[in-house]
Order: structure tokens, then sequence, then C-alpha cells
């Protein structure tokens, strides 16, 4: 055989193996409705990922879940079914995490968490399929009663919506602050009137508020919040002091401290040129949420440069070595396919005219989860 038809050859050989590292990707994400910022942004981190490798062995299709679980769970089937992903991603919401994740991790594909990851899925719920490149939901909740604690309040109020986020977010709480309660209560997911929780918090006798609202429940309380005349500080989860509440709470929200496993001042390569790529490509600075999906795209990819798809378990162990830089620094994964990585406490400040957040303390280091020893894996 000649050289060029060894060549030849192994051209096709090239091209074979290309095709068999092809990865469909299907993301399910809240596009519509008051929680759209939070997928908006997901969905713009992740595919700002991918156009940014210039890859072109990934196919990623974006669906609107409308953030109602059975909306979520048939995008879920019809991209199992009939768009054949190998993998899903982009949820939000711990609710509809739960609708659809244990059927598709036991149907055999792999699922990558942008952001939702309820207790359930990280303890006895875990799957060798499932990573959430975000957090274990109790984290910054964690880092959040830490903070309290060390900042010297002794009766905090605190409050979050009736849905697992919302129960992770207070049990994580009362994790790492282990005082005297003024009051806690679950909100209605959705709700936009608080007055009924602010005279609460009013006649409680509390020092302090820690609440967790994501989306527009954040903007519709802080608002109230600033308009009621209670001036208790508040403690909050990144979640309740994104990029998007921010612009519209406005100076409600300036120095109120809140928890975060990222920021856009972290001081990192790979931060500075996603924060840099973000603003230029979209107009606007990156939320919590975009960074998450960035990272997502980018654990993907690292994953893809070492093992095909058609080989599960080469896959799984390429995700699990999470060999790509991430925005947020050191990153690993505990045994539960859950982050390893410290959780920062930042400040609400005015950047001319543009509300943002910047790093006053590490709250915890190198944080993985409290079901780690429920995990069977």
């Amino acid at each position: 055989m000649s050289v060029k038809t060894l060549l030849a050859a192994a051209g096709l050989v090239a091209l074979a193996a290309g095709a068999q590292a092809q990865v469909k990707v299907g993301m399910i994400t809240t596009l519509s409705g008051g929680g759209a910022s939070l997928g908006i942004d997901t969905r713009d981190g992740f595919m700002l990922a991918i156009g940014m490798a210039g890859r072109d062995d990934i196919d990623v299709i974006v669906e609107d879940d409308q953030q109602k679980p059975d909306i979520a769970v048939q995008i879920s089937d019809k991209m199992i079914q009939s768009d054949k992903v190998d993998v899903l991603t982009g949820i939000v919401w711990s609710n509809l995490a739960m609708a659809v994740v244990p059927s598709a991790t036991a149907q055999g594909l792999f699922y990558l968490s942008t952001n939702a990851a309820p207790a359930q899925l990280a303890g006895a719920g875990c799957n060798p399929n499932h990573f959430s490149v975000s957090y274990q939901n109790d984290n910054l909740h964690e880092a959040a009663g830490a903070y309290t604690k060390s900042a010297g309040y002794t009766k905090p109020f605190i409050l979050a919506p009736n849905y697992p986020a919302g129960h992770d977010s207070l049990t994580g709480f009362k994790r790492f602050y282990d005082g005297e309660l003024a009051g806690e209560i679950y909100t209605e997911l959705g709700q936009t009137d608080y007055a009924a929780e602010i005279a609460q918090i009013r006649a409680s006798g509390a020092d302090s508020v820690f609440f967790f609202l994501p989306g527009g429940m954040g903007i519709s309380f802080l608002k109230q919040y600033a308009e009621s005349g209670v001036e208790l500080p508040l403690v909050g989860p990144a979640f309740s002091f994104d990029q998007n509440i921010l612009q519209a709470v406005g100076d409600a929200a300036v120095g109120v401290k809140n928890t975060s496993t990222w920021s856009k001042d972290l001081d990192n390569d790979a931060n500075a040129a996603f924060v840099s790529a973000y603003e230029e490509k979209y107009g606007r600075l990156p939320s919590i949420y975009a960074a998450q999906g960035y990272d997502t795209a980018n654990l993907l990819l690292s994953a893809m440069d070492k093992a095909d798809i058609s080989d599960p378990d080469a896959f799984r162990t390429a995700l699990e070595d999470a060999d790509f830089d991430s925005v947020r620094g050191d990153f690993t994964f505990a045994s539960n396919h859950h982050p390893i990585q410290d959780i920062y406490v930042r400040e609400v400040i005015k950047e001319g005219d543009i509300y943002t957040n910047k790093i006053t303390d590490t709250a915890m280091e190198d944080r993985d989860n409290a079901y780690v020893g429920e995990c069977s894996m």
C-alpha cells in the first residue's frame, strides 16, 4: 500500500472518529415568565463557551420549560426519544429537576446541572450519570448561615419559597447558624406580594433577615421591603442579588451581603476572559447563572476531548476529571458528583450606573456538601 493510500485511509478513520464524537445536547431551561432572566443567562453562558471553543462536534437544542414541571417532562421525553440527545442540561428550578433528572439518567443519559441541585439527587438519589456543575442546593445558604453567625446576629428571621430548593435553603442555613430564630416561613413559589411576611418580620423582634427568593420573587420582596421602612439588615444567597435583580431593585440593595461561589471580580484568567467576552457579546454583565452555564459547557467540552460519548464509562471518567479552567478557580467533584469549591461573601455596590457585587470575604473553603455520605456511588 502506498504512502498516499495509507494517508487517505488514516483520514477516513479520523473522519469516522469525528463522526462518532458528535455530541447532541438538549438544553431545557426557563425562557419565559418571571424566571426568564435566569434561563436566558444560563443559555447565553453555555452558548458563549461553545462559540469561543469554535467546535463543530456539538449540537445544542434549546427549549423553554416555561417553569412548569409537566412541560419540562414533555420536552425531555421528546429530546430523548425523537431528538436522540446524549446529554441534558439547563434546568434552573429544583422541582423541574426532580421531574426530569431521575428518568433521564435511568435511561442512560448524562445530565449536567447548570443550577438546580436538590438534596435528593446528592444523597440517596445520586446517579453516576448526574453531575451538578453549580453546587449542592444547600451550599450558598450554609455560607449565609455561617456569615450570619460570624457577623454577630443572634435572632434572624428566615424565609424561602415552598419547593425543594427552598427547603434545602433553610436547612442549609440552619446547619451553620445554630442559634435562635425570630421566625421561619415558606412562601408560595412565584409569589409577588410579601406584605404579610414583612409584617411578620416587623413584629418578630428579629435583628436580621435571611431570605432566598430567586428571580422575580426577589425583585418584588426587595422593593416592598425597602418601601416598608423595616431597616433590619438583609443577608441572602447570590440568587437574590444577581445582575438582573440588582438592576430592577436599584439602591435598595446597595450594601446587602450575599454568598456566592462566583463573582465577576474573582481574580483568575478564566473568569477575566469570560466576563469580558460575555459583556462584549451580550452587552451586559454576567450573572452566576451565566457563569455556571459557561462552566458546564467547558466541562462537557473537556470530556469530549478525552473520551467518546459512545463509551459511557470512559466519558463519565472524563467528566469526573473536571479538566477545565473554571471561572471559579479551583474546581473538583466530590464522590457524589457535586463540586468542591470556595464560597464567598459579596456586597452589593454601584459602579457608575450599574449595580453589581464585590467580594469582601471567604465564607467557606473547599466546601463539598452534607450528603456525600448518603450517596452509594
